[in-house]
């Protein structure tokens, strides 16, 4: 296959729209950016009929839209369905960004010597996602695309994709394939490659202590009125216990629990806790007693508040007993743990820990289901054979603490198994500042894609002739 000769010709091209891509601030957690997802969608739409595709179309749904791309030279052939997302996480807080978020600029780093790009959104996912278009350019420019492809592009994944389900239900026809190939997560580092197997799942709510009907002077009633911000502190302390367990009654009930061997499996994974603390700047881990780093933040749920507020936090100084107080919580589930219970049980077990001095409501913001992906089907061993081809070594399966709710959707609606072929690494700080997606991984993302669709198409004829 010429793919390495295009991706040197090219390189600069492929560099620069995604650069552009990159500019565009669509921001799906707040609506003062729509005008920008739509212009983010435009720009999809332009750049898939560019790369090959034969119909490209910018779907309505009840949230922002979805893109959806074809290209189908045989239907005796099987169907790729490429999933990724155009939308992108706040930026905030700006101040700890070294350049805009949304004014891409390529610096050389010690993990990334041959530069990356530092933008929000440069890993997750428009560059990610960008690969794909790309490797669809190469594979019909090179005459050397195997089987059907269809691209399904969304705008609401960072807000829990809460349209998805509306639209798989109505467009199952259209969605119809053989296995789904998402880039949305990451690789163990440049010389080890990874297949994710296993998602956390994901419970987000956001809760409101209330208690005086306006802030009050912290003199004249302190002491006397229950202070908002000191109760929620107190109600968020609990729900860990000295172990890091989590206390909420039941949460435990149906985690699935690995096997010694699977965890003996997992531990063979290259990991160094020195340099994982050097990384992010901390002096020890933290987190469940009796599991380790990597296991604690893949196959073990978790309980972290996202934010909390409430009071006064201006300049200088105001003394105040605040009316209210809040904070958001998610929750990253294993699988067996529905998402929609474990939410129940939060809101009832934190409404039941207030004391009779305050009122507290929980509100759900959005979820998802964990997933598992098998190791021994025919998607399985194409993108380890990928792999293979582009770094002379096995992939090692891997799982990951992140979330990506439609996976377990897309097995729901459409019947398809899913492979995740990422190619970003831990230290890309997605949802972060300084957000960045090294040139290395987005080419070598682009160059190993079309082997993918070479081996899984040969697997797949193999199997069902």
């Amino acid at each position: 296959m010429n793919i390495k000769n295009y991706i040197e010709k090219h390189q600069q091209r492929f560099i620069d729209e995604l650069v552009e891509l990159l500019k565009i601030p669509s921001i799906s957690a707040d609506p003062n950016f729509k005008k920008e997802l739509l212009m983010t969608a435009d720009a999809v739409k332009i750049n898939l009929e560019a790369a090959g595709c034969d119909k490209v179309e910018i779907c309505e749904t009840p949230g922002h839209p979805i893109v959806y791309g074809e290209k189908i030279i045989d239907e005796s052939l099987p169907t790729v369905l490429v999933y990724g997302h155009y939308d992108v996480q706040p930026p905030d807080p700006l101040e700890l960004w070294n350049s805009p978020p949304f004014d891409p600029v390529i610096e050389k780093t010690e993990i990334h010597p041959e530069g990356a790009i530092f933008a929000r959104g440069a890993c997750d996912d428009k560059g990610q996602m960008y690969m794909h278009v790309k490797a669809l350019e190469i594979m019909i420019q090179n005459d050397q695309l195997p089987c059907n492809v269809k691209f399904m592009i969304e705008g609401e994944e960072e807000v829990g994709s809460v349209s998805l389900e509306w639209f798989l239900e109505h467009n199952q026809e259209k969605l119809a394939n053989d296995v789904i190939l998402i880039s949305d997560t990451g690789m163990i580092s440049k010389e080890v490659p990874s297949i994710t197997t296993g998602l956390r799942g994901l419970s987000y709510v956001e809760v409101e202590v209330e208690s005086p009907n306006r802030d009050l002077h912290s003199g004249l009633y302190g002491g006397a009125v229950a202070n908002p911000i000191n109760i929620l502190s107190k109600m968020i302390a609990s729900l860990h216990n000295d172990n890091n367990h989590i206390t909420i009654p039941g949460f435990y009930d149906k985690v699935e629990v690995l096997s010694e061997l699977e965890r003996e499996k997992m531990a063979e994974a290259p990991f160094d806790l020195e340099d994982y603390k050097n990384h992010i700047g901390i002096t020890d881990v933290h987190g469940e007693k009796g599991y380790s780093t990597n296991e604690r933040n893949s196959i073990r749920p978790t309980l972290d508040v996202n934010g909390i507020w409430g009071g006064y936090i201006g300049e200088g100084a105001k003394t105040v007993i605040p009316s209210k107080a809040f904070a958001k919580i998610s929750m990253r589930l294993v699988p067996n743990q529905d998402w929609r219970e474990i939410t129940d049980l939060f809101k009832t077990h934190f409404e039941s820990i207030a004391p009779k001095s305050v009122k507290v409501k929980v509100k759900p913001h959005h979820g998802g289901q964990g997933y598992v992906t098998p190791i021994d089907s025919i998607e399985y061993k194409a993108a380890d054979l990928a792999f293979h081809d582009v770094f002379g070594k096995a992939a090692v399966p891997q799982r990951s603490g992140g979330s990506i709710p439609i996976v377990s959707l897309f097995e729901k609606y459409l019947q398809s198994k899913t492979v995740l072929m990422g190619f970003g690494l831990n230290s890309d700080a997605i949802h972060s500042p300084n957000e960045h997606f090294g040139i290395w991984n987005y080419l070598k993302g682009i160059e190993t894609i079309p082997y993918f669709y070479k081996h899984f198409t040969k697997l797949y004829l193999e199997t069902n002739h």
